[in-house]
């Protein structure tokens, strides 16, 4: 792995840690993009960390706890390299299904219970519930992440996926420190409402699919295991059209003598120093390609020609399907 001028640190808000500008998402790592190489998702956790990479972001319902167990047996004796981001909330059944959302106050605690003991730390950095319960008010589920931060088991209270209404109430209770949400080249919404909201009160920004999940590097789904094939942007319909987008964006790529990864990366941390994007590589070839996006430097001229040669606008189909973006505190 070649190695790279050692990068400034950003810091999560006006509250949080100071993280590595990079962080490492593991949901690949445990089968929801198909199967995957238990070993080298080991390897890529521990190369991450070696390469200085610190915010490790894990869901405790990625794989029904088999995310949490790697990521324990990757930290082992590496626990102060990492800050831990865990969501939460999420619910589902033995055969893989997802069967809705439990943030209440006393799930809240049974959830960080389990996920401490598959860690096996005792506490996490970053404490989320993965999407807005529409049975629990967002003031209930903030105080008891805050009687745990209190308690020591949680170190800091961050949310995903909500409105900037959401983060305000929130934000009321406890201080929130990032925001993860995703946003790419070809999924701007939160720039519209949600940043400037989050620039206001001192929240980071964590953003997830910046390559949409692998479309803007012309990654297709790899059967039925892989979530992706049921996703709007990579039907067969859509995925024709997008194809052109991606083309738009490797040309610019082969310009700057970057893949387009890399570039789509890139984009990404010049849209400011309030975003860590969380890039989701699942082997150490791809970490290092995304690594080498920090070597790219884009103007403000560079950011704007790279917009209208992949137009948010031009893109076909939603992030996630209907029923999935009705219930998105962050779409509202």
């Amino acid at each position: 792995m070649n190695r790279l001028p050692t990068p400034e640190f950003r810091r999560l808000g006006s509250s949080g840690p100071a993280v590595f500008p990079l962080g490492l998402g593991c949901m690949g790592m445990s089968g929801m993009y198909g199967p995957s190489d238990e070993a080298e998702c080991v390897a890529t956790l521990q190369a991450a960390l070696d390469r200085g990479v610190n915010l490790i972001d894990t869901g405790d319902f990625y794989g029904m706890g088999h995310n949490e167990m790697l990521i324990g047996r990757a930290l082992k004796g590496r626990r102060d390299q990492a800050l831990l981001s865990v969501k939460f909330g999420a619910l589902r059944s033995p055969d893989g299904n997802w069967i809705g959302v439990d943030t209440r106050p006393v799930a809240v605690k049974n959830f960080l219970a389990h996920t401490l003991t598959r860690l096996g730390v005792d506490h996490v950095d970053v404490y989320r519930p993965t999407r807005l319960d529409p049975n629990v008010p967002i003031e209930e589920t903030v105080g008891a992440i805050a009687d745990l931060v209190k308690a020591g088991y949680v170190r800091a209270v961050g949310l995903s996926e909500v409105g900037a209404g959401t983060v305000r109430r929130a934000q009321a209770v406890h201080p929130i420190t990032d925001l993860q949400i995703e946003y790419s080249l070809i999924s701007r919404g939160p720039e519209e409402r949600i940043f400037p909201a989050l620039a206001e009160l001192g929240v980071g920004v964590t953003a997830y699919g910046v390559l949409s999940r692998g479309l803007l590097s012309g990654s297709k789904p790899r059967g039925p295991a892989d979530f992706r094939a049921t996703l709007p942007r990579f039907t067969e319909e859509n995925r024709g059209k997008n194809d052109r987008l991606v083309a738009a964006l490797a040309a610019v790529a082969k310009e700057k003598g970057a893949t387009p990864s890399q570039l789509a990366i890139a984009w990404a941390l010049a849209k400011g120093r309030q975003i860590v994007p969380v890039v989701g590589a699942r082997t150490r070839a791809q970490l290092a390609e995304s690594l080498g996006a920090l070597a790219i430097e884009l103007t403000p001229a560079d950011v704007a020609r790279l917009e209208a040669a992949v137009p948010a606008s031009a893109v076909a189909g939603t992030r996630y399907h209907a029923p999935q973006m009705r219930i998105l505190d962050s779409e509202k």
